[in-house]
Parts: structure tokens; C-alpha cells; sequence
């Protein structure tokens, strides 16, 4: 999947528009429930602090969950954009409705939990959901594909969705093969972040440091490895 993200970024970035992708060396594979996103945002912070370390002018988070999105912003002054608020905002340019399509169907909740927290609801027709578990899509991508085409269908003809967010950031790459089957525009969350950074980079605009994201105060953090003493 971080092979196919990496893609997807490389194949709409500008020329002049370095991409670096990388992995958490821990926490679970994938992040099918609310369990799996809580673990995974330590991963995302020391990611985040190394590419601080390292003078990156942005940072997209690769989930549609956007684990660990506003606690980045709070110890980065760069930008940083998850995949799930960039769709959203992305598919209301081009669009009066969307609908979200992904996988499994117990994410149903962290999708309307977004929604609301990014303040769009009234903009999202329908979330369609298959019942398979995130994983499955290195096992059995074709079968995949035929399912989600199916409720992105549904989503179009009785849902009134004009445009269709992809998820899932293990569905990048296939955008545009959606779009194609289904006549509508397709997002691909991980592409409208890259693009979304590129224009901030260009407009200098910097994480707003004013309230809700200035830095965390300094205090003892227990038990977690060195890298969030500082």
C-alpha cells in the first residue's frame, strides 16, 4: 500500500515537488477501527518529528482516518493535511454532494465523526461501505474493485452523489479507472493532499499558530520512547 501511495503522489506532483513516503516501523498494518487509529497516531507524531528534523515544507497523512492529524498540526509549523479532510474539501469545489466510499462497514462511524469535524455533513449524499477488511485489498484487489464500483453505482443513482471519495489509501491509483466506469469525478485523497500542500507551499501559508495549534505545553510524558521528550 505505501508503494501505491508513493505512486499515486509521483504520478500528479509538480516537477520541482520532492516526495519522501514512509512507513511507522510499529503499530498495526492497517487501521480498520478506532483501536487500530488511536495506535497508530504515536507512529504518525515520530514520523512527523523526524520530517521536522529534516526541514520538509509538508506532510500528508496517508489514512482516510487522519490519525493523528491535529495533534501533527499542534508540533508542526509546516502544513500538515490528511487524505480524508483534503478529499472532502477537494470534492466541494467540483461538486454539491459526495459520497464516501470504503471499507469495512464498522468504519461507518469514524467517517460521519469526520464529516462533522470538518464541518461538511451537508455535503456528503451517502458513506457505501463494503464489509472486508482493509488488508484485503493486496489479497484480492480485482474482487475489490468490483464491489466498490457496485456502491459507488448505488451512491450515484439513489444516493444523488455527483463525485466519489475514494476512502481507502490503499485505493490510490485507481482514481482514474473509477472515473471512467462510473462518469463522475473520483477522488483520490492521497493525490488532492499533494496538491493542496503544493498550493499552500505557493501561497506561504503556514499552520496557524495563534490558539488551537500552538505548540503542547512541556510536561512529563511517561513511558514513550525519547523522541516526545523534547
Amino acid at each position: 500500500m505505501t508503494e501505491g501511495i508513493d505512486a499515486a503522489a509521483k504520478r500528479y506532483k509538480r516537477p520541482d515537488t520532492e516526495i519522501v513516503t514512509v512507513s511507522p516501523s510499529y503499530g498495526p498494518i492497517t487501521i480498520d477501527n478506532f483501536y487500530d487509529e488511536v495506535l497508530s497516531s504515536v507512529g504518525v507524531i515520530q514520523e512527523i518529528k523526524k520530517g521536522l528534523a529534516e526541514n520538509f515544507d509538508g506532510f500528508v497523512i496517508a489514512c482516510f482516518n487522519d490519525p493523528g492529524l491535529q495533534a501533527s498540526r499542534e508540533i508542526s509549523n509546516a502544513p500538515v493535511i490528511g487524505i480524508a479532510e483534503a478529499a472532502m474539501l477537494l470534492a466541494c469545489t467540483v461538486a454539491y454532494r459526495f459520497s464516501v466510499l470504503s471499507m469495512p462497514k464498522r468504519g461507518l462511524a469514524a467517517v460521519r465523526e469526520l464529516l462533522k469535524r470538518y464541518g461538511i455533513e451537508d455535503r456528503c449524499a451517502s458513506i457505501r461501505l463494503i464489509d472486508v477488511p482493509v488488508l484485503e485489498l493486496e489479497s484480492n484487489l480485482a474482487k475489490m474493485k468490483r464491489l466498490l464500483i457496485s456502491e459507488a453505482r448505488k451512491a450515484i443513482d439513489m444516493d444523488g452523489a455527483e463525485a466519489i471519495l475514494l476512502g481507502c489509501a490503499g485505493l490510490s491509483g485507481v482514481d482514474k479507472e473509477f472515473e471512467k466506469e462510473l462518469g463522475v469525478p473520483v477522488i483520490d485523497g492521497v493525490v488532492a493532499a499533494v496538491k493542496i500542500l503544493e498550493a499552500l507551499h505557493d501561497y506561504g501559508l503556514t499552520t496557524s499558530k495563534s490558539l488551537t495549534y500552538r505548540p503542547p505545553e512541556k510536561k512529563v510524558i511517561l513511558g514513550f520512547p525519547g523522541i516526545f521528550e523534547d
